[in-house]
């Protein structure tokens, strides 16, 4: 990760999921990244309905010079990289990995923009509806709202060694010479 937010972001994420795979959506909260809120977005995963956007920043609409709420995430980059940003988010939802991508776009006076996106996923429950959090965050300054987007470069970030409790052995004695050793968390 080149961009400080995306850092930031993903320290923050990287605390609250703790001992799991990927942290639940309730435990992200607004107040800690509150430097932060205007880039980042949370998108449905809905395949049906094209990755919709739940939630999106002021700033990340502001660079695309529109409210993005319900619209789904793939149309803002060209038609030949929409699959790869699909599978993308396939994979960060499906897989609970961690995707990090440059992504480059022409502003509306034809200067070239360079931006940083970072894609989290949250854990699933049951009987609620998938989701997975983002930051889109420009490298430098630019003037005007960016065009089609394109993917310049990807990777997903291997899991972490799982980061386990410690856990308390109580000594159980089932028969007489057999010992039994149950694990207590």
């Amino acid at each position: 990760m080149k961009h400080p937010s995306s850092r930031k972001f993903f320290a923050y994420w990287d605390e609250k999921r703790g001992f799991a795979r990927a942290p639940d959506r309730s435990e992200i909260e607004p107040g800690p990244m509150r430097a932060l809120l205007g880039d980042i977005f949370v998108l449905g995963y809905d395949k049906s309905a094209n990755f919709p956007f739940r939630v999106a920043g002021t700033r990340v609409c502001a660079l695309l010079g529109r409210d993005l709420k319900n619209k789904p995430f793939p149309e803002l980059f060209s038609l030949a990289g929409r699959s790869e940003i699909e599978e993308m988010v396939t994979v960060v939802c499906e897989e609970l990995l961690v995707a990090v991508a440059g992504v480059t776009a022409h502003t509306e006076f034809g200067d070239k923009a360079h931006l940083e996106l970072l894609l989290l996923p949250f854990a699933a429950r049951a009987h609620t509806p998938i989701s997975l959090t983002g930051l889109l965050a420009p490298m430098t300054p630019f003037n005007g709202r960016l065009g089609p987007m394109q993917v310049t470069s990807y990777r997903y970030l291997a899991h972490q060694p799982q980061r386990f409790a410690p856990r308390v052995m109580r000594k159980l004695q089932a028969a007489r010479g057999l010992m039994v050793y149950e694990g207590v968390s």
